[in-house]
């Protein structure tokens, strides 16, 4: 049977249709990239994220630990702005002996040298400080009798320190001087003026902070710091230290015996420190000694004039202190007596 035209016309059309439908899907395909999760090829990889500053802890720069507050025997001294300590040397290690081989032929032993006989007369040499101060932080000289030791701290500035020295020398007085390594930098010629004229030198840290928020091995930077430089400023302030503030603990104390130090603190704290502005004033300081005059006491006083009305009471009270002490029959010591030198 025949198919008219139109209807054969009609299936062409469809036919023709679907074909170019076909077609225009194909081309689609080919045409669109498939979509990826990633960049692009070509494009450049995200940033990483900046890392953030590492944290200084208080403790690292020679600062006092956060959070605590100042003492009553807080020093002008401990405003000024710190400096790094040291970096602490390790202590040379012997290196392992490789242990012999099966039949490997082994090295003779070396001669040991015959020991060398003593010069005579040279001593023995002493150990740093009596056994029986450790773990103490003295506030007198035992058994010193009727004597007073004088101890000045330095930290601040030497506003004060020539007149101590003259006040010293002409009232035949040696006192103890307990030196940051700071204060010895910045004043060596200090340091080798006070050595010359007879008094003892001692050790108060390098950068004057609180102990207890030190480890062990700050600590160390800390007294060897400054034990260096007063020593390379010409005075030995071994085996005698002060803790700064006055701030310490048993492991504290134990820290600085490790290290051949004894810890000294005081009897009294004049309170000179403060200064006019904070109250104080020269018979202040004098009646303060005067109170708890006793055998073997142990007098704080500054060399550093207050920051912020510049007065040196300590050092203009002096000759007062030295002459009511006398007139009460004691005399005067230096630490070196806890040494029994």
């Amino acid at each position: 049977m025949a198919v008219p035209a139109s209807e054969a016309r009609r299936r062409t059309l469809a036919i023709a249709l679907a074909a170019a439908l076909v077609v225009l899907a194909i081309a689609l395909v080919l045409l669109l990239p498939a979509p990826t999760a990633g960049p692009p090829s070509g494009a450049p990889p995200p940033a990483p994220p900046s890392p953030q500053p590492a944290q200084t802890s208080s403790a690292a720069a020679g600062l006092p630990p956060s959070g605590q507050g100042p003492q009553e025997t807080e020093t002008p001294e401990a405003g000024q702005n710190p400096v790094e300590p040291p970096v602490t040397i390790p202590p040379m290690t012997t290196p392992p002996v490789p242990e012999p081989q099966p039949n490997e032929p082994q090295p003779p032993e070396p001669a040991t040298p015959p020991a060398q006989p003593e010069e005579p007369g040279t001593p023995p040499q002493p150990a740093p400080f009596p056994a029986a101060l450790r773990g103490q932080d003295l506030t007198v000289v035992p058994g010193a009798g009727r004597v007073v030791a004088l101890t000045f701290d330095a930290g601040a500035n030497a506003a004060g320190l020539p007149k101590i020295l003259s006040t010293l020398s002409a009232k035949g007085v040696a006192g103890t001087f307990f030196l940051t390594g700071n204060w010895a930098a910045n004043n060596p010629g200090a340091v080798a003026q006070i050595a010359a004229a007879g008094h003892r030198v001692a050790n108060h840290s390098m950068t004057h902070p609180g102990f207890t928020g030190l480890d062990n091995g700050l600590i160390a930077q800390q007294v060897r710091g400054a034990e260096q430089t007063i020593l390379a400023a010409g005075a030995d302030p071994r085996p005698l230290f002060r803790f700064p503030y006055g701030e310490r603990d048993a492991r504290t104390i134990a820290a600085v015996n490790s290290l051949g130090y004894v810890a000294v603190r005081w009897t009294v704290d004049t309170l000179g420190w403060k200064g006019t502005s904070g109250g104080s004033s020269v018979q202040a300081v004098a009646d303060r000694v005067q109170a708890v005059l006793q055998p073997g006491e142990i007098v704080l006083m500054h060399l550093g004039s207050n920051p912020d009305d510049g007065t040196t009471l300590d050092a203009d009270a002096l000759p007062q202190v030295i002459d009511r002490i006398s007139a009460a029959g004691y005399g005067f010591t230096t630490l070196d007596a806890l040494l029994g030198q």
